[in-house]
């Protein structure tokens, strides 16, 4: 089995590999000013993608443009998620060298979509693929590439040493329950892992105890007569702020897409750890609809505003921000990374940011939670303790060459791809 690495390797962002030049996992974008796209646009026979976020399927559309139509397996709310980040990244960018698809490139994906639950085996490009519930957002799966065996069997069960090679693609996973998910406890027996590693460096703060710094944080803030803005991605941690705010009873606006996203993830409730709980978060909410001036007005009230973007680089908080940046009764909670360059970055650092064009200082008091969908070093580490026998080959982060060298040096086969690289990988 040949792996190609056309994105994602010793970097995040831009995921996509071609396996024996017929099977492409995922085709992402790294985004950036410019944005930076997989080095090659492969004409694969079938693609599978693993999860609904931008960096593992922001190029998808561009395969249709030419005659080419291979199917698009993914599960119900990737399709959804992949659809509605292309349509958003069409309006904000389309006829311009940041968006590399067209409107009819879009329309093309509803025509060659395949949707499949988890542990449903099928066929693609000639392999036997299943997903595997990955615990990182609704429908983010594990993809266990089988060339010639049964894909059925956990690891722990399985007692198959013969046959063809067994590729697990972990995708982005998280090991520990969130709120809106449950953690993986898949196993999937594999002769090669290619394991994601973005926090592989990091040993993230218990959930429970994150969550109870931020209620108190901001039950604190509202309490004094401020207002709190909670930048997030409109894809999982919007859904996860809220059902924190549910269940604390702290009063919260909704803005930007995460309020389509919540519409959409509840049509698709076997993919949530908790249907319900999410329903009474939507209640809970008060969506914001942006006309006649709502937004200044909402910066008057005693609440949260979870809106996006997650890292202050447009969307609903190019208003609030600077409506609430004077006062340091306000606050500004970020809830997640902030990349290198953004202006979220540039808050943390200098207590300034740079919205819609003009620097800002801000008065607001500036606080960060990690309330990360992705799994720390110990949960990568107790992940991989099930693939002792496995040939690891470590993508997806910003050390993957010293996570590998570190897992060698612990007996691992493990190595670390570099982008355009291409691995040979067998079963024996």
């Amino acid at each position: 089995m040949e792996l190609r690495f056309l994105g994602g390797a010793r970097e995040v962002g831009r995921s996509a590999i071609l396996v024996n030049d017929s099977l492409l996992l995922d085709f992402g974008l790294l985004t950036g000013n410019p944005p930076r796209f997989p080095v090659e646009t492969p004409a694969p026979d079938a693609v599978v993608v693993s999860h609904g976020h931008l960096d593992h399927v922001g190029t998808l559309p561009s395969l249709l443009s030419g005659d080419a139509r291979p199917p698009i397996h993914w599960t119900p709310p990737t399709r959804e998620l992949a659809r509605t980040l292309a349509r958003d990244t069409l309006k904000l960018h389309g006829g311009t060298l940041r968006c590399p698809f067209t409107e009819n490139d879009l329309r093309r994906v509803a025509e060659v979509s395949e949707a499949h639950g988890y542990r449903e085996p099928f066929e693609a490009a000639g392999f036997e693929v299943t997903f595997y519930n990955a615990g990182h957002i609704p429908g983010s799966a594990h993809v266990l590439v089988s060339e010639g065996r049964s894909p059925s069997s956990d690891r722990a069960q399985s007692d198959d040493d013969g046959g063809e090679t067994r590729l697990l693609y972990t995708g982005d996973f998280h090991t520990h329950d969130q709120r809106l998910v449950s953690g993986t406890t898949a196993r999937p027996d594999a002769d090669v892992v290619v394991c994601e590693s973005t926090y592989a460096d990091v040993d993230h703060e218990a959930r429970a105890t994150v969550e109870e710094r931020f209620v108190e944080s901001v039950e604190t803030t509202l309490w004094e007569g401020g207002t709190v803005v909670v930048p997030a991605f409109a894809i999982g941690r919007t859904q996860e702020m809220m059902l924190v705010c549910e269940a604390h009873d702290i009063p919260c606006y909704v803005d930007g897409m995460g309020k389509g996203v919540t519409r959409m993830l509840l049509r698709h409730p076997e993919f949530l750890r908790d249907a319900d709980a999410l329903r009474r978060a939507k209640s809970h909410a008060r969506f914001v609809t942006g006309r006649d001036g709502q937004r200044k007005r909402i910066t008057q009230q005693k609440a949260a505003i979870i809106t996006t973007s997650g890292m202050l680089s447009g969307g609903p908080a190019m208003t609030y921000v600077p409506e609430i940046r004077g006062s340091p009764v306000n606050k500004i909670a970020l809830t997640g990374y902030q990349v290198e360059g953004t202006p979220g970055r540039d808050l943390l650092e200098t207590g300034s940011a740079e919205i819609d064009g003009r620097v800002m200082p801000i008065s607001a008091r500036v606080e960060q939670y990690d309330f990360s969908a992705h799994a720390d070093r110990d949960g990568i580490r107790s992940f991989l303790d099930g693939y002792g026998d496995a040939e690891i080959l470590i993508n997806h982060g910003d050390r993957c060459a010293a996570f590998a060298a570190e897992l060698a040096a612990d007996g691992f086969d493990a190595s670390a791809p570099a982008v355009g690289e291409t691995v040979t990988v067998d079963g024996s």
